[in-house]
């Protein structure tokens, strides 16, 4: 048994002791509030369904019946009436980019655009409702609405931006599209060479940049755009922290981006604007894991380690992506035998890396794409302890798309976490006509294996990428259950094997979530002891229609027992008032 599933196992008997004394005598001190006439789904397997619940300071005291519940009632007690709706731990996103997804926020917004036409577009309504000189920057962008090529060029943004710098990231921010302009002012020539573990993508008859720059190579562009100001990023940070409340989010676990702002949320923290708690991973970047690098993760994990902002956790990238090829491969592309990706890290230093890290007891993430990078990240997880002694590391692999038979049992046996993100797996034009086109028809059947890994004892964990794709658990939720589209299409469902129950996606997002961050004794589920953080939804997850999940809306967020987000109608039919006004 591995170490998170003993703890767990303690934990689940602890709740269990705890729950049997879960009411207290009529003599208790009173709650702080109460939440009534629920349908509380705990992701408690002890105690699944409850009425009612109570909290003291920022944590649960007790779960129950509505009846059970009363006995906290006091003058001072706020009383919350749930009317019937579901109540449901907070939702934790387990990947996530947060300073990038609230800058995006104020940026071009090119998702859902379908045609190049429409992008161009979108691109002239922004640049004209921003004038000047500037930078245009956006993001959203899909490869199949190139044709073929499924790749940009620049001659689309150069009609409509002859002066004016542009670069628009991918929707999957492996592959950026830069105007001539951009080239330009970065210096990018027929002559510059391809950045390590980058490609400038080149003209096959004159070598000149095409505009379209995949993985490392966007960076010879990023170091000429101006970088948004302190104030500029608070702002946007707070627009984020908005919407992650807005959609339920409680917790966030930062895959990059956010290590070197923890200034910036420690600002927000201390005047009482954090309302999300932050798991945030530092950017390991190859080839090699130096010592100035090692005290740096060491001073912010001494500096920051409660439940508001905590460090310990190191991000790392072994490949890229299977639209763009850059996804490492056991065997050749299906649709380009020539190539099967390549890997970010020589694999010596990686594993180097990792082991060094697992001994310093951080917790390690790998983005690993490609069925090849997959099982490399294991094979070093697997030789980690061995060299080290068995501790409780739970290291992860990020988002898992393509995988070999061989090492789907090796996540349960490992106690690896799986951190998928649902909404990559969405079945959309990219995904049916690019992604499967490039890994063909045998790799498809172990697309997203998400119950696969399950059913071998693999531990799931639900996040989004944003800003990949929205930050809106539901979209999520309702893709893992379903894995077809808003019209229904695939009929039913795309490698459907691979669906989860409606129980088992929302624990991804929950107590799966805490364990994946390594703090399921005090978040994940509704129990005596642990934080308040929970949300009241709009529908009865377990009784609608599954195509219908997304439509669900959060009538009130909670976390450490304040309000940090009510819908409008909600608020308006006073749900929640003190005792003593009643």
């Amino acid at each position: 048994m591995s170490d998170w599933r003993r703890a767990l196992v303690i934990g689940c008997l602890f709740s269990l002791g705890a729950a049997s004394a879960a009411v207290p005598k009529p003599k208790s001190a009173p709650a702080d509030t109460i939440i009534v006439h629920g349908k509380v789904y705990t992701v408690n397997a002890q105690k699944p369904w409850a009425e009612a619940l109570a909290i003291r300071g920022d944590k649960i005291v007790a779960v129950g019946s509505n009846r059970e519940i009363e006995r906290f009632r006091g003058r001072g007690t706020r009383v919350i009436d749930a009317r019937g709706h579901l109540v449901l731990p907070g939702f934790t996103d387990c990947h996530i980019h947060f300073l990038s997804g609230s800058l995006a926020l104020g940026q071009v917004n090119l998702e859902g655009a379908r045609t190049v036409a429409e992008i161009q577009q979108r691109v002239k309504d922004y640049a004209a409702s921003h004038p000047g000189r500037g930078w245009i920057l956006g993001r959203g962008w899909t490869y199949p609405v190139f044709g073929q090529a499924a790749l940009p060029h620049k001659k689309f943004l150069d009609e409509i931006l002859a002066d004016r710098p542009a670069l628009l990231e991918g929707f999957d921010g492996h592959t950026y599209w830069a105007n001539s302009r951009a080239l330009a002012k970065a210096g990018i020539t027929r002559d510059t060479p391809d950045p390590p573990n980058g490609q400038i993508v080149r003209d096959s008859e004159t070598g000149e940049p095409t505009g379209a720059l995949k993985e490392a190579a966007s960076e010879l562009i990023e170091r000429v755009v101006p970088k948004p100001t302190r104030a500029e990023k608070l702002a946007a940070l707070q627009q984020g922290i908005a919407e992650a409340n807005r959609n339920g989010l409680v917790r966030v676990h930062s895959a990059g981006g956010d290590f070197e702002e923890f200034e910036l949320y420690d600002e927000l923290r201390g005047g009482g604007a954090l309302t999300v708690r932050m798991y945030i991973a530092y950017f390991l970047n190859p080839p090699a894991l130096k010592p100035e690098t090692i005290e740096t993760i060491e001073e912010a994990r001494r500096r920051f380690n409660d439940e508001w902002l905590s460090a310990g956790a190191v991000k790392t990238m072994l490949d890229g992506v299977v639209e763009s090829h850059t996804a490492a491969m056991l065997a050749p592309y299906a649709d380009d035998r020539s190539v099967s990706g390549k890997m970010f890290w020589e694999a010596d230093k990686y594993k180097q890396s990792v082991a060094e890290l697992n001994r310093r007891g951080f917790q390690i993430f790998t983005h690993a794409i490609g069925d090849a990078a997959v099982r490399l990240a294991l094979d070093a997880y697997e030789q980690a302890p061995q060299a080290n002694g068995s501790r409780d590391a739970r290291p992860r692999i990020e988002h898992i798309e393509t995988i070999s038979s061989a090492d789907i049992s090796r996540f349960g046996r490992l106690g690896v976490i799986a951190s998928f993100q649902p909404l990559h797996a969405y079945p959309d034009e990219d995904t049916l006509n690019v992604w499967v086109r490039n890994v063909g028809p045998e790799r498809e059947t172990r697309a997203f294996a998400w119950r696969s890994v399950a059913s071998g004892g693999g531990r799931l964990a639900f996040g989004s990428d944003w800003p990949v794709v929205t930050l809106n658990p539901w979209a999520g939720l309702q893709n893992a259950v379903t894995r077809q589209d808003v019209q229904g299409l695939p009929p039913g469902g795309w490698v459907p094997e691979q669906r989860l129950r409606m129980a088992e996606a929302i624990e991804a997002y929950t107590l799966g979530a805490a364990i994946a961050g390594r703090r399921e004794k005090t978040e994940g589920s509704i129990e005596p002891g642990k934080l308040a953080d929970l949300v009241i939804v709009s529908q009865n997850l377990f009784e609608i229609d599954p195509h219908a999940v997304r439509r669900t809306t959060v009538l009130l967020t909670m976390v450490g027992g304040k309000t940090v987000y009510q819908a409008s109608c909600w608020a308006s039919r006073g749900a929640a008032q003190p005792e003593a006004t009643r």
